[in-house]
């Protein structure tokens, strides 16, 4: 089957608050240590592909199309845990992350920028 092919459980969509694109942003975050790896943009579609194959996978906004993280990369996703907040206007995915979360091949997107850290 591919993405396109994926429906989202009613009674799941009923409770998801997309914003006026039909998006909802999700967060990654490493099962073991905790850190969260990424964020990115989820449709009804990508979300009812991450609930039944188990693979993290996006709607990106910038090519209009599906991604299932690490499929051209190798750089994988297992899912291991689907939440959604209190607002049920982001999703959190709990993964197993094989290799590099982001684009730029760190390990998580939010290594490269501090903005401010407290030190010890």
């Amino acid at each position: 089957m591919n993405v396109e092919d994926y429906v989202l459980d009613p009674q799941i969509a009923q409770r998801v608050r997309f914003n006026d694109q039909g998006l909802v942003p999700a967060i990654a975050q490493d099962a073991h240590s905790g850190a969260v790896l990424m964020l990115a943009w989820m449709d009804a579609t990508a979300l009812a592909h991450t609930l039944a194959t188990r693979q993290g996978t996006y709607w990106s906004r910038s090519r209009g199309e599906y991604w299932v993280k690490g499929a051209t990369s190798g750089h994988t996703q297992r899912v291991r845990e689907v939440r959604l907040d209190c607002d049920g206007d982001t999703v959190l995915l709990v993964v197993e992350q094989e290799g590099a979360a982001c684009h730029t091949g760190d390990r998580t997107c939010f290594d490269a920028d501090v903005l401010v850290q407290e030190r010890a």
